[in-house]
C-alpha cells in the first residue's frame, strides 16, 4: 500500500474517532476537546498505536499527522483573536499583565524548589522551574468559545496573560541560557531577545492597522474564488513564522495576533465561516488527538513516578494559585480569578518546547524529560473540565442570587 493510501486510512479513522469522543464528551457534560484529546491517547502508543499498525510502513506517518495538528492549533488560535476586537483586549491590560507575570514567576520559583529537593543541580532546577513557567491557552481558547466565554473579562485576560506570559518565559530562558553559558549569550544577547520582541510586536500591530485593510479591500475585488480566505491564511502563516524568526516567540502568539487584525476589517463574518469550516472540520480536531499520540505511558519509569507527581502538582496548584492571584491584584473578583487561574494550567506544546531546549543543552536527563512529558499532558487534560465546573459553578451561583432577590408573588409592590 502507498504511503498516501497509508495517510488516508490514518486520517480517517483519526478524524472519526475525535469526532465521535467529542460527541460522548459533551453528552458526559464535558468539552469535547477532553474527548477529542483522550481519544488520542487510547489511539496512541499506549495502547493501541494507531500510528504503528501492521499495515503502516510508512516511517514519515507520524510527523505528517504532527504538522497537521501544528497547522490546527495556528488556526484555533486565528479564530480566538477573530472573535475579539483589540481595543477589549487593551482595556484588561493590567489583568493580563499580572496574571501572567505571577502565573510564570510562582512556578518558576516553586518548580526550582521542587528540583533541588530531588537532589538536581541550582541550574537544573531552575530550567524545571522555567517549564513549568510556560503556558499554551490554544486548549483554554477552545474551552471558553464552547462556553461562549471567550469575551468575557476571563477570557480577554486569559488571552493577554498568555501573550505576557509567552515574553516573560522566553526572556528568562534567554537569560538562564547566557548567565549559564549554555549559548554563549550575555546581557547583550538578552537585550537583543527582548528588542526583537519589542520590533515584532510593533511591525505586526502598524502593519495589521495601516496595510492589512488595503490588502483585504483588494482581495476582495478581484474575481479570484476565496480570495480573502487565501489572503486571511496567507497572512496568518506569515505572523506565525515571523513570531518564530523574528520575535524568538511562539508561532501561535503570531497567529492570535493576526486574527485580532483580521477582527477589525469588514470581510471578517466572510473569513470567520470559512476558517470554521476549515478548522473544525479537519486541522482542529487532528491537534487535538495528535497531543494524545504523542503519550506513551508505557515508557514511563517506576523510578521517576514520585519526580512526575511532584511536578505535575506543582506545576497545576502553582499556575493556578499564580495566575489566579494575579488577575485577582488586577481588578477581577475571587470567582474570575479562579477561572483565568484555571484557564493558564494547560502547558501543551510550548511547555514541550522548552523541555526540548533542555534537552538539547543537556539541562534535562530522559527521565525528567519524561516526567515533564506527564505534566504537560496531565495539566492539558485538566484544564478544560475544570474550566466547564467552574463556570458552571458561578452560572449556578447566578441564578440562585436571583432568584433569592426576585419577589414573591403576593408581595410585589404597586
Amino acid at each position: 500500500m502507498s504511503p498516501f493510501l497509508q495517510l488516508v486510512i490514518e486520517l480517517i479513522l483519526l478524524l472519526l474517532a475525535a469526532k465521535l469522543a467529542g460527541y460522548l464528551s459533551t453528552r458526559f457534560g464535558q468539552p469535547a476537546v477532553l474527548g477529542e484529546i483522550l481519544v488520542g491517547v487510547l489511539l496512541g502508543p499506549s495502547l493501541l498505536d494507531v500510528v504503528h499498525l501492521p499495515f503502516v510502513t510508512s516511517e514519515s506517518l507520524r510527523e505528517i499527522i504532527h504538522q497537521l495538528g501544528e497547522l490546527g492549533v495556528l488556526l484555533l488560535m486565528f479564530i480566538a483573536g477573530l472573535e475579539l476586537h483589540l481595543s477589549e483586549l487593551t482595556r484588561n491590560t493590567r489583568v493580563s499583565a499580572l496574571a501572567g507575570t505571577l502565573g510564570v514567576l510562582l512556578p518558576v520559583g516553586v518548580g526550582w524548589g521542587v528540583g533541588r529537593l530531588f537532589g538536581q543541580t541550582d541550574e537544573a532546577a531552575v530550567f524545571l522551574g522555567l517549564t513549568m513557567g510556560a503556558t499554551s491557552v490554544s486548549i483554554s481558547a477552545q474551552t471558553l468559545m464552547e462556553l461562549k466565554m471567550l469575551r468575557s473579562r476571563v477570557g480577554l485576560g486569559l488571552l493577554g496573560a498568555a501573550v505576557f506570559d509567552d515574553i516573560l518565559v522566553i526572556l528568562l530562558l534567554s537569560g538562564f541560557l547566557a548567565f549559564t553559558g549554555s549559548s554563549g549569550g550575555s546581557v547583550w544577547g538578552i537585550l537583543a531577545v527582548a528588542g526583537k520582541m519589542i520590533l515584532f510586536l510593533a511591525l505586526s500591530v502598524v502593519l495589521g492597522i495601516w496595510l492589512l485593510p488595503r490588502l483585504v479591500h483588494l482581495a476582495s475585488r478581484l474575481p479570484i474564488s476565496q480570495s480573502v480566505l487565501s489572503l486571511s491564511i496567507i497572512v496568518m502563516l506569515l505572523y506565525g513564522l515571523a513570531a518564530e524568526v523574528l520575535g524568538g516567540m511562539a508561532a501561535i502568539t503570531g497567529a492570535f495576533i493576526a486574527g485580532l487584525m483580521f477582527a477589525r476589517s469588514h470581510e471578517k463574518e466572510r473569513i470567520e465561516v470559512g476558517m470554521h469550516a476549515l478548522a473544525y472540520g479537519f486541522f482542529v480536531p487532528i491537534f487535538f488527538v495528535s497531543i494524545g499520540l504523542s503519550v506513551n505511558l508505557r515508557e514511563v519509569q517506576s523510578s521517576a513516578i514520585w519526580l512526575s507527581l511532584a511536578i505535575i502538582l506543582t506545576a497545576i496548584l502553582t499556575k493556578f494559585a499564580g495566575a489566579g492571584l494575579g488577575s485577582r491584584l488586577g481588578g477581577l473578583t475571587w470567582r474570575e480569578a479562579w477561572q483565568l487561574g484555571a484557564g493558564m494550567i494547560s502547558r501543551g506544546e510550548v511547555g514541550l518546547i522548552v523541555a526540548s531546549v533542555g534537552m538539547v543543552q543537556g539541562l534535562v536527563s530522559q527521565e525528567e524529560f519524561s516526567a515533564i512529558v506527564g505534566m504537560v499532558v496531565v495539566s492539558t487534560l485538566v484544564t478544560p473540565p475544570l474550566l466547564r465546573a467552574l463556570f458552571k459553578a458561578s452560572k449556578q451561583s447566578n441564578t440562585q442570587s436571583e432568584n433569592v432577590n426576585m419577589p414573591v408573588r403576593g408581595e410585589e409592590r404597586v
